[in-house]
């Protein structure tokens, strides 16, 4: 219960300053203020209308989103300031508030910079710590990481002068992320530093923070289901602490999941929400980029480069460089590569290049994409650049790989593959070695690896389907993934190494291709027979050397082909030893080859969406099949 106006502000200014600077309570903290404000006002009281003035603005710049709020605290701000000395420590400290939240709607860092300076030589402890952390705010640009953290260890410093619970807090989270962002290798022990204290007294508006930090090193591991409650949780507590980004960062953690389980198209209605949402920060264009992006890959290229446009103004470089400036430019990269913008790509890649070995990484650690080498590889591979593509590329799995971004270092790798494919031709090997393991780590993760248009030429829209064991690799546009074998599979193999060939369904189900007859085949012929036999006999004899050399893992696999061989044999030999042939007239063949060819189609779409689709379109089934590529 609030006390009424005209009472005295002395128990509102408490109880805000404990909400505020004890318990993290943004939201408590602001009802209190406001109160204190009111109380203040009504009994001409012009000190304590100046701490109410000042505890309004919160911990954070910008806590006020709405532009009647925001200008309302402004005001509130104005009026108290004109009431104080201009040498006294509140006014210095309202001067230090007012000049932050003006350089951080702008952009900009040069006036809270040169009030720090005259905080430092105020001798105000709290003035100085109150600086130090807008400070700190409005230098969230990639190119300021050294300064934060100089910040950052002042500001944990000075705390133990002010003995205020809050600045400790804030210079030990402060101190965390300046970590992550950098990626320093030992972020994880700062963090593991402040979640102790918070685990003894919880303080809402950091532990709200280390929350989103959890979520985003989850969708780093790849467990996106995790991450997905995770984040439903972490909003909660965000919309708890009365923290204005609650929604946004949200928004960006969804986004995230599912832009790496290939249903980033999902995303769009929610994104045009918070692209015009007015809880967003003024200088954040991560949402509109979102919004390209998910264009994009649903399809909607006129909608994308309108987004683009938007984003790119007179000249992409005076998008402000904000604390998800890196996330803009990493769905700028993507969106221009589907576009297939060169223009915009190269003027990103200029952009990104000194920043080439930090991490994609939005806000105080909500979301993270990966190493900025992988967007810088995308705008090279965009722009034809393979060369340079590939260095990059290979850089970012790397980078992906230190970070512990599973997620990330699959997509990379995949890229690199196709950049390698581009270069030296779909049959290379390190391309092909790059591509399947990607499609391994993609499978295990449950991702979808998303295609990369504009193929150097004809030969790379070929598909591809390679035996492997009890698997088939296929590659598709880019797209390289992993099914297990099926009758169906094997019909799509044989059409697809047919391209523009129909093939009668019959012979399909026969084995056999070019008979115009629907007389009965065999399952098997000799030749095919014979080979398999053949294979039988060597899959022993290297079965029986790596069990001598205790090889068990290799003996597995060889087993596994041994078998299937075997059933193979059996299900195409009859009585006597005989070939089977296959029973039916062309009709049961139509029917069979049919629904196996579909079944496959299934599965190959269940574990890439878009290669599905592709093969769905191209493939004409009936009694004649065949695969036409588009």
């Amino acid at each position: 219960m609030l006390p009424a106006t005209g009472s005295d502000p002395k128990l509102a200014l408490v109880l805000g300053e404990r909400a505020l600077q004890v318990n993290g309570d943004l939201q408590t903290a602001r009802r209190w203020f406001d109160a204190a404000y009111r109380q203040a006002e009504s009994y001409g009281d012009p000190i304590a209308l100046a701490v109410a003035a000042l505890g309004l603005g919160g911990v954070w710049v910008h806590e006020h989103r709405t532009c009647a709020e925001s200008e309302m605290v402004r005001a509130r701000q104005r009026h108290a300031l004109s009431l104080l000395h201009p040498a006294s420590p509140l006014a210095l400290r309202l001067r230090v508030r007012m000049r932050g939240e003006e350089d951080y709607r702008a952009g900009h860092h040069l006036a809270i910079m040169e009030l720090l300076g005259q905080t430092r030589d105020s001798g105000d402890p709290v003035a100085l710590v109150e600086a130090l952390s807008l400070a700190h705010h409005c230098l969230l640009g990639p190119e300021h990481g050294v300064t934060r953290l100089e910040l950052a260890r002042e500001l944990i410093g000075q705390a133990a002068v002010t003995e205020r619970r809050g600045d400790l807090m804030m210079g030990l989270l402060w101190r965390t992320v300046d970590l992550y962002l950098a990626a320093d290798p030992h972020a994880g022990r700062c963090l593991e530093e402040l979640r102790g204290l918070l685990e003894e007294d919880a303080y809402l508006a950091a532990g709200y923070v280390v929350n989103a930090i959890d979520v985003m090193l989850t969708i780093r591991a790849g467990r996106f289901v995790e991450a997905e409650h995770l984040a439903g949780e972490c909003f909660e507590r965000g919309v708890a602490a009365g923290d204005m980004d609650a929604t946004g960062w949200y928004g960006g953690q969804l986004g995230a999941i599912r832009w790496y389980q290939g249903r980033a198209a999902e995303t769009l209605p929610a994104l045009q929400d918070l692209a015009s949402s007015p809880t967003l920060s003024p200088i954040d264009n991560s949402y509109v980029a979102g919004l390209a992006l998910a264009s994009a890959m649903a399809g909607d290229r006129r909608s994308a480069a309108g987004h683009l446009a938007r984003l790119s103004g007179r000249d992409l470089a005076d998008l402000p460089r904000s604390s998800s400036w890196l996330v803009s430019m990493y769905c700028v990269v993507e969106t221009a590569h589907l576009l297939q913008d060169a223009a915009t790509a190269a003027q990103a890649y200029a952009l990104l290049s000194p920043f080439a070995d930090l991490p994609v990484i939005g806000s105080l650690g909500v979301v993270c994409f990966g190493s900025v080498h992988h967007s810088l590889g995308l705008a090279a591979l965009t722009v034809g650049d393979l060369d340079r593509a590939a260095g990059h590329l290979r850089a970012a799995v790397q980078a992906n790989l230190a970070l512990g971004h599973w997620p990330a270092a699959a997509l990379s790798r995949c890229r690199l593959g196709q950049a390698l494919a581009l270069r030296a031709g779909p049959q290379d090997e390190a391309a092909l070695a790059e591509q399947a393991a990607a499609a391994r780590e993609a499978k295990e993760l449950g991702m979808v690896l998303p295609v990369v248009v504009g193929r150097a030429d004809g030969e790379w829209r070929t598909c591809r389907f390679r035996r492997q064991g009890r698997h088939w690799q296929v590659e598709l546009g880019g797209r390289v993934t992993l099914v297990e074998h099926s009758v169906g599979v094997a019909h799509l193999a044989t059409l697809v190494a047919n391209p523009g060939r129909e093939i009668l369904a019959a012979d399909l189900a026969a084995g056999t291709i070019g008979v115009e007859s629907s007389s009965a085949q065999p399952v098997l012929d000799d030749l095919a027979r014979g080979a398999y036999r053949e294979r039988l006999a060597q899959l022993q004899a290297e079965i029986d050397e790596l069990e001598a050399m205790n090889d068990l893992e290799r003996v597995t696999a060889l087993r596994l082909e041994r078998e299937w061989l075997v059933a193979e044999l059996s299900a195409a030999t009859g009585i006597g030893g005989r070939p089977r042939p296959f029973a039916g007239s062309e009709e049961r063949a139509r029917i069979a080859v049919g629904k196996a060819i579909r079944r496959a189609l299934s599965r190959i779409a269940a574990v890439d969406p878009v290669m599905g689709e592709d093969l769905r379109a191209a493939v004409q089934t009936g009694l004649r099949c065949c695969y036409r590529p588009r």
